[in-house]
């Protein structure tokens, strides 16, 4: 990986930490014991960022006619993945007390 590519990383998970009140994990994915990037809400958060290519996932988050809370998707024979925006998980674990 390159430096840009490691400083673009490193910018989205300060934007996450600060946009969460959470914690950068120094080191993230560098070292053995530093797993995931940052540490918010009493979760481990893996945190990525990409120029487009998360865009289905947004129309969908987004459909105006829908207008869904989440986003559950599974490709066949993995795990179900439960996708929302920020705004509302970070209203959802304040409801929770966390």
């Amino acid at each position: 990986m390159g430096k840009a590519q490691r400083d673009k990383g490193a910018r989205a998970e300060r934007e996450f930490a600060k946009l969460t009140a959470g914690k950068r994990v120094p080191l993230s994915g560098a070292m053995e014991g530093y797993g995931n990037d940052v540490i918010a809400y009493g979760l481990e958060f893996e945190v990525k960022r990409r120029k487009s290519g998360f865009k289905q996932l947004y129309d969908w988050i987004n459909d105006p006619r829908e207008n869904p809370d989440a986003v559950a998707l599974r490709t066949d024979g993995k795990q179900w993945i439960v996708c929302m925006t920020l705004e509302k998980f970070d209203k959802l674990m304040k409801e929770r007390g966390k």
